[in-house]
């Protein structure tokens, strides 16, 4: 009895303990609520791995006083175990469902040789885990160790709306981002757009794409010039056109005067507006507009003179100056300026090329258009191939379109070259056949010509050849004694008419 009222205690004491440990195991098991409220199962996991660290460390005391089996410590060491990992399962899935990745900052800007870049400043904004961490009171040195306000592996890349990648690198990596320590990415635009599409994938495989309008960078107060058609050939007496697209990077002017240096006096230049045609010799930029289109339109004289020689390049240079510097640049105009000098000058320019060119233009001068002749009898004449225009003809070559059977021969076929004001004077013999019908006939003459390698439109002349028809002698005698019968008639009817 004795010995039973010494074990009596320590038999009460177990049989609490599996009653306690038999109420702790349905606890953990999964609340499918929880993925759902993932904070309020948080808190549930809390509680129940700290019910577990507790009942683990009583049973570790009556374990080593020999008061319960290794199979029960094993059991309750497992369920301990379960309670840990379902904890930190519960930790991970609402730290990671809190980490966000957002664009700061994203700046367009130029550099010095014209390539179009893109800053970007990306910044974690997962501060909520830290309110978590107070909220729950989660363990410092354990929530710690999770680093819950650093997102690893973040990857950035830019697309158009055809989510095509027109940044260069492709695809830049931030290893690790922290809270509250932006990080800079920089790119180059292979395509230069206003907005673009900001794609990311970060932590476990978390995306996002965000479609920004870029900012300017409004640190060097210049409106950038780019043009397409930088190098043109202008056919002298014409217009060759430029068209310009002025980019603003600028905080300080939003309005610029167009200007043009290096450009002969003796060819026209005038700014338009592609839309309306008007004319400009200023611009501004609108708030919701950093982007102008504007067309340079510069008119050749008809002749080449010292200044503008034939197929010799003419660089000139326009420049978007700031209208609070108009008197700076006035000072210095009225010279040829050097690129350095233009480039020291910190405004807005892009450097152009005009090629003169001419084209000639072919006048066909014809004596006598028209003829006539008799069947069998050639038909000879001549045409001259006169250049009016401002550059040679090549290869002009002269056919004869005729009837079927007639004879046509032309002396020369083919002039190789007629220069500038030349005139080459062409022959031709047509000669229609034995049985042509008599009456009118149209034969054109048509002519082909190059200059420039570029074909030279010409209009036909057209040749008429009248074909008189043979006269029969016995029918003209036939007619010559019947008209003197009448006429003799006449005279007599009329003497005997008189005697009466």
């Amino acid at each position: 009895m004795q010995t039973l009222r010494l074990i009596a205690p320590a038999i009460l004491m177990c049989l609490f303990f599996l009653v306690q440990t038999a109420d702790l195991f349905p606890q953990v098991n999964y609340n499918q609520r929880d993925d759902k409220y993932r904070l309020l199962g948080l808190k549930r996991a809390k509680e129940i791995y700290e019910a577990a660290k507790k009942e683990l460390e009583r049973a570790k005391e009556l374990y080593n006083k020999k008061f319960m089996s290794e199979v029960e410590f094993d059991k309750i060491k497992a369920a301990y175990a379960d309670a840990e990992v379902n904890y930190q399962q519960s930790l991970l899935a609402v730290l990671f469902e809190n980490q966000f990745v957002t664009v700061e900052d994203a700046v367009k800007y130029q550099t010095k040789d014209g390539k179009k870049r893109v800053r970007l400043r990306m910044a974690n904004t997962s501060a909520g885990s830290e309110e978590y961490r107070k909220l729950l009171n989660i363990d410092e040195p354990y929530f710690k160790t999770l680093q819950p306000d650093v997102i690893s592996n973040v990857y950035v890349s830019l697309a158009n709306d055809r989510n095509e990648i027109i940044s260069r690198p492709y695809e830049s990596k931030i290893t690790e981002l922290h809270y509250g320590q932006p990080r800079d990415l920089d790119f180059q635009l292979l395509q230069d757009l206003d907005a673009v599409t900001v794609n990311i994938i970060f932590g476990n495989g978390s995306t996002r794409s965000m479609r920004i309008y870029l900012q300017k960078d409004q640190s060097k107060n210049i409106a950038a010039v780019q043009s397409e058609q930088f190098s043109q050939e202008g056919e002298l007496g014409n217009s060759a056109v430029y068209d310009l697209t002025l980019e603003l990077f600028s905080g300080e002017s939003n309005t610029f005067s167009l200007e043009v240096v290096n450009l002969p006096d003796q060819i026209n230049r005038i700014f338009r507006d592609p839309q309306t045609r008007a004319r400009l010799s200023q611009l501004r930029f609108l708030e919701n507009a950093n982007t102008r289109k504007v067309s340079l339109e510069v008119t050749l004289p008809d002749r080449p003179n010292e200044l503008i020689k034939m197929d010799e390049s003419i660089s000139f240079y326009v420049m978007v100056i700031p209208v609070e510097r108009m008197d700076e640049f006035r000072q210095r105009n009225g010279r040829k300026w050097s690129e350095d000098e233009i480039k020291a000058f910190n405004a807005g320019y892009a450097k152009l090329e005009l090629i003169p060119r001419g084209k000639g233009r072919l006048i066909i001068k014809a004596p006598q258009l028209y003829f006539q002749t008799k069947k069998s009898e050639q038909i000879t004449g001549y045409i001259d191939l006169v250049n009016e225009g401002s550059g040679r003809l090549d290869n002009t070559e002269v056919k004869i379109d005729a009837p079927l059977n007639w004879l046509k021969e032309v002396t020369p076929r083919v002039t190789d070259k007629i220069e500038t004001g030349g005139e080459k004077r062409v022959g031709f013999r047509i000669t229609p056949p034995a049985d042509v019908q008599p009456g009118r006939y149209e034969i054109r003459i048509k002519t082909t010509s190059m200059s420039d390698n570029q074909p030279v439109t010409v209009e036909d002349k057209v040749v008429t050849i009248e074909i008189e028809g043979e006269t029969s002698f016995l029918g003209t005698l036939f007619v010559v004694l019947l008209i003197t019968g009448v006429l003799g008639g006449i005279v007599w009817f009329g003497i005997k008419l008189s005697r009466k």
